[in-house]
């Protein structure tokens, strides 16, 4: 608590003590094949019994990044910014290439990914997690 000039009480914000942690413990690692089961259930509740719509894609692809952020974070890595990716597409027998670059730390950085197909769409879901230090 501090007094401004008026003599009013102001109260400060909690100031967090420097934690000094440069690498996670291992309960608290990117951990894909938990993550990825997350993306699994995400994707599949959000696209069961959906056809594609181009007009509708982007809409679900963001809902999805979305769900997908919400519920890896709820899976406790504190200190891990997390970037979601989200690729919707319409599937009619073609091949697909994804590729993405990283400038990461492998013992602490880790990406999950999860393919989802049904007759006229596919969905690629990726989590990339990168410590925080």
């Amino acid at each position: 608590v501090s007094t401004q000039s008026t003599g009013e009480a102001v109260e400060l914000a909690p100031v967090a003590d420097n934690s000094y942690i440069i690498r996670p413990n291992f309960k608290d690692k990117f951990k894909p094949a938990v993550v990825k089961d997350a993306i699994q259930e995400v994707v599949s509740e959000h696209l069961k019994d959906k056809n594609y719509d181009p007009e509708q894609a982007p809409a679900w692809c963001k809902t999805i990044t979305e769900a997908v952020k919400e519920r890896v974070k709820q899976l406790g890595m504190d200190r891990y910014k997390l970037a979601i990716n989200v690729v919707i597409g319409e599937q009619r027998g073609q091949g697909i290439k994804v590729g993405c670059r990283c400038f990461w730390d492998s013992d602490t950085d880790n990406y999950a990914q999860h393919l989802y197909l049904n007759d006229s769409m596919f969905c690629l879901a990726t989590a990339f997690g990168v410590f925080f230090y």
